[in-house]
């Protein structure tokens, strides 16, 4: 049996990693800007990491929830305190695909509607209805399509107004960030104006912070810049820096009814044990505040690259805009200056580095692009 193709692959074999460095089988160091997606978010290899999970395989590894398991309350707990939700509800899932396609139940569950209101430029999943309000064709299968939805202009507060006179709007989904989009980030004006908008009209906002969650941003949340408050939030990826779990948080004012959402592995006790020792190495090694000033440091460096068309994102989720295709700048980057980079379409490069990422280790990437950029 052959595997089925899913991206491009880079002739790469990582065989161990350790912080911000992975190692390839022939023992050659990369530096680590992309955390695989934006997942690695305390480091890989992190001890602390390694011992819960370690010794909670010890103990138990799986069961139901059809058992009590502290951990999930546990989980809820700090997550709620570090996030600044600790009033929310939390349901556990297992990736980011799931908690919005869960979400979006939700909101037409409770409001008795199914219309959803996206935006350009989006990428919300490859589940059912997450790719139907993800804006990507080429990713929407005629079995998707079934779904009604608007896809608006990011930013554009008369458009989303109109949407949701219509009285037919269950739910208004963004990205904190744009990942896919080339982290691109909602201006603060915008989001205010959704969720004034979105109360006045019964709609429910969905923040999806995925990709930009979990201290990234240089806030636990990317949407805390805008000091607006969601009626759910959606997260995965650095929730558990590497191991598969995701999240969504609930409003209290919302009361979903026993049954509504179900899993079989969500919430499971590897899966509690990955994301409580995320967010106490958060806690203890300051990392949202260390994605905030590594990345305004690397931001304002970039700034001043001549080269770079636009510069955009926030804390350590940043985009590189280049006028021409980056394709040959990423691949000299990677197997030559053995730095790892993501990409965005053709012509921009993200940086998504772990929250650990040091001045130092910024400094490296800067210097060698700017020297790169110059050969090239």
């Amino acid at each position: 049996m052959n595997l089925f193709n899913v991206y491009p692959l880079y002739d790469l074999t990582p065989v161990s990693a350790k912080g911000c460095t992975i190692t390839d089988e022939n023992g050659v160091e990369y530096l680590d800007l992309y955390g695989g997606h934006a997942v690695i978010s305390v480091g890989h290899s992190h001890p602390h990491y390694i011992n819960r999970i370690s010794d909670q395989l010890k103990a138990i590894g799986f069961y139901s929830n059809s058992v009590q398991n502290p951990m999930q309350v546990e989980l809820a707990s700090k997550l709620g305190e570090q996030s600044g939700y600790a009033d929310f509800q939390l349901f556990l899932c297992n990736s980011g695909a799931e908690a919005n396609e869960n979400a979006l139940k939700l909101a037409s569950f409770l409001t008795g509607k199914k219309r959803i209101v996206a935006f350009e430029k989006s990428f919300h999943g490859r589940t059912s209805a997450a790719v139907a309000v993800t804006d990507n064709p080429k990713i929407v299968a005629p079995i998707n399509d079934v779904h009604d939805r608007v896809i608006l202009p990011l930013n554009d507060e008369a458009a989303l107004k109109q949407a949701l006179s219509s009285g037919e709007v269950a739910a208004v989904l963004v990205e904190g960030i744009q990942g896919i989009g080339g982290c691109r980030v909602p201006e603060p004006a915008f989001l205010q104006a959704a969720s004034r908008l979105c109360k006045e009209y019964g709609v429910l906002l969905i923040l999806d912070e995925i990709q930009s969650g979990y201290g990234r941003s240089g806030k636990f949340f990317a949407h805390q810049f805008a000091g607006i408050r969601p009626d759910v939030i959606t997260v995965a990826k650095g929730m558990g820096n590497g191991f598969p779990v995701g999240g969504v948080l609930i409003a209290p004012e919302l009361k979903p009814w026993h049954g509504m959402l179900g899993t079989t592995f969500g919430g499971n006790y590897l899966a509690c044990a990955a994301s409580l020792a995320v967010l106490e190495i958060m806690e203890k090694e300051r990392l949202v505040e260390n994605a905030a000033s590594v990345g305004e440091f690397l931001i304002h460096e970039l700034k001043g690259f001549s080269t770079i068309k636009e510069v955009r994102g926030k804390g350590l989720m940043i985009g590189l805009e280049f006028e021409e295709s980056i394709v040959a700048l990423r691949k000299k980057m990677l197997f030559e200056e053995k730095i790892f980079t993501g990409v965005t379409g053709t012509n921009v490069i993200r940086i998504l580095p772990p929250l650990t990422l040091s001045q130092k280790e910024a400094s490296r990437f800067l210097e060698t692009l700017s020297r790169v950029l110059k050969n090239m």
